[in-house]
């Protein structure tokens, strides 16, 4: 077999010989005739989540090396869901294009893709499809459990749930900050069915990981062995020249759906798995979560839906073993990354708590996948996640209180001369793709002060944005079209009647057509930057209900460079 990186190293030219001593560096005479693999990394200390993954990085060189093939770190755009603004999601196709781009230029083989903070996973997933040399993840696993009084605390999920105790006063702010640093225990990634957890996991249903190491906690040992493992398979695959193209088809992601489901994952992995299959030319579109994932039973007991946490998922038997209890919604022809099909390793998966990892016969949520709404609000469809919803509020009418961005929100939402009671709806737009830009994590909007106060914990949301996997309650998201990109959700006013109905899955204003059709869209502040990624990101991206995509970015490039440097 012909390595790829022979079109930079192999030959006796000007080019060749450039080349080599660039690289040779204490490396033996062979080490140009090995495969040369990267290790796409997504470490940094600005991104909190990842910043252990050089110990994983070590663990991944061992073994190419030992499977006689050269390991090349290539740090890469790294994205931390808690510390850019205005959102992560607004460079996620910044961070695929860059590596894409990167991985094709370089003389590479092959790649190891490291990452675990929300973005990280996706951004690199897209790369790969694009560019399609051999790839394979290993996720940087979640943090262990934290606790704070007794109690354990689940990131993400008990921030939403202390400060908005604070906000009802039933809970004093000196003891909420307290909770600060026993949140974040250790190494690794949200411990809830996050997104960065719903990711991982996904991934591993979609074949892209090692069966069985997706959710082993980023201080366990045993990731480090995974990683070893990876990095030798990563040289198989090049021998193999197993790329992604090659066995991810649309079995492999009807597998990542019903996972997504019975793991009660995040919405957000809606968006990224579109835009996933946008790279790889697989048909898969909204309609298909409801198809496949509506009757997929919730299995796991974890917040944000359910009581545990990551840690205990992973001693419970892990995803392996809730895939067992599903098996039969599973397509048995999707393969996996290491060759052999998914349903080939759940034959040894037993659960071993079925408190946390519940039987098919007695399943959290008995119909629990995420729910797709079309309407004369969503005519392209939103989103609701009825297992982190309140079951009296998924049938629900109510008059809508509107807010025109995320600024007039956070201005109105504690007056206490709001009009707003209970059964009102929230809407809040201008924070799609388009209007914010990046479609951030606001969707799940704290509730008015007064009705905290009053005992309310939950109301109906409506947003264009998107919410933290690690959120809950009863909130319609990822509104297509945006209101910014002409929907519908522009022309809602104050004091319309919305109805919601999950059972049916309907969104609607009780607005007549033509009264909708006569309305003229309020001038609500949408982003128009003027220069930068942004500017092009505005220009180019695609709505929700394609994955939120740029334009020009779908599909494939392949990995062939027609020129020299030299």
């Amino acid at each position: 077999m012909t390595l790829r990186s022979a079109q930079w190293y192999a030959g006796d030219g000007r080019n060749a010989y450039i080349h080599r001593a660039w690289m040779r560096r204490g490396v033996p005479d062979d080490a140009f005739e090995r495969p040369q693999i990267a290790i796409a990394n997504t470490a940094s200390d600005l991104t909190p989540c990842n910043a252990h993954l050089g110990e994983v990085a070590a663990s991944v060189k061992n073994g190419i090396y030992e499977a006689g093939g050269i390991p090349l770190e290539l740090p890469v755009v790294s994205l931390g869901e808690t510390q850019v603004r205005p959102t992560a999601m607004l460079w996620r196709n910044l961070a695929a294009m860059a590596t894409e781009e990167m991985l094709r230029a370089n003389p590479i083989d092959g790649v190891v893709l490291l990452g675990g903070c929300d973005k990280t996973i996706p951004s690199l997933l897209m790369a790969a499809a694009s560019v399609d040399l051999p790839a394979v993840v290993v996720p940087g696993g979640p943090m262990l459990t934290g606790t704070f009084r007794g109690v354990p605390l689940g990131c993400g999920t008990d921030v939403w749930r202390l400060s908005e105790e604070v906000r009802a006063g039933t809970l004093a702010n000196r003891d909420f900050l307290r909770s600060e640093s026993a949140m974040i225990r250790s190494r690794g990634h949200c411990n809830t069915m996050g997104t960065a957890s719903t990711m991982a996991l996904v991934a591993e249903a979609l074949g892209v990981v090692v069966p069985g190491v997706a959710g082993t906690p980023a201080p366990d040992s045993r990731l480090l062995e995974a990683a070893h493992g990876t990095g030798r398979l990563a040289v198989e695959l090049v021998a193999a020249d197993r790329r992604p193209g090659t066995f991810l088809t649309e079995a492999s992601f009807h597998n990542a759906i019903v996972a997504l489901a019975a793991i009660g994952g995040s919405t957000n992995a809606v968006v990224h798995l579109l835009a996933i299959a946008g790279r790889l030319g697989v048909d898969l579109t909204l309609d298909d979560f409801d198809r496949v994932g509506a009757d997929v039973p919730v299995l796991v007991d974890l917040l944000p839906a359910g009581r545990f946490l990551m840690e205990d998922l992973h001693r419970a038997g892990g995803l392996l073993a809730v895939l067992r209890e599903v098996r039969d919604l599973l397509d048995p022809d999707a393969l996996t990354v290491t060759g052999r099909p998914l349903v080939e390793y759940l034959d040894d998966a037993p659960i071993w708590d079925p408190e946390v990892i519940r039987p098919r016969t007695a399943p959290l949520v008995e119909h629990g996948g995420i729910a797709v709404l079309r309407g004369n609000l969503a005519p392209d469809g939103a989103l609701v996640k009825p297992a982190a919803a309140s079951p009296h509020l998924l049938r629900h009418r109510g008059r809508a209180v509107v807010f025109d961005s995320v600024e007039d929100f956070h201005a109105r939402i504690d007056d206490p001369d709001l009009d707003v009671d209970a059964d009102s709806v929230l809407v809040l737009r201008g924070c799609g793709p388009k209007g914010y830009p990046g479609m951030p994590e606001v969707a799940n909007m704290p509730l008015p002060k007064k009705l905290l106060e009053q005992g309310v914990r939950d109301m109906v949301r409506v947003c264009d944005g998107r919410m933290s996997g690690t959120a809950y309650g009863t909130v319609v998201l990822h509104v297509a079209p945006e209101a910014a990109a002409g929907g519908p959700l522009a022309l809602v006013r104050t004091g319309d009647v919305i109805s919601l109905d999950v059972v049916a899955r309907r969104i609607d204003v009780e607005v007549p057509d033509e009264e909708l059709a006569a309305r003229a869209p309020r001038d609500a502040g949408f982003a128009a930057p003027r220069r930068g990624w942004e500017r092009l990101y505005v220009d180019h991206v695609l709505q929700a209900d394609t994955g939120a995509d740029l334009d020009f970015l779908l599909g494939s490039s392949g990995s062939r460079v027609s020129r020299d440097s030299h």
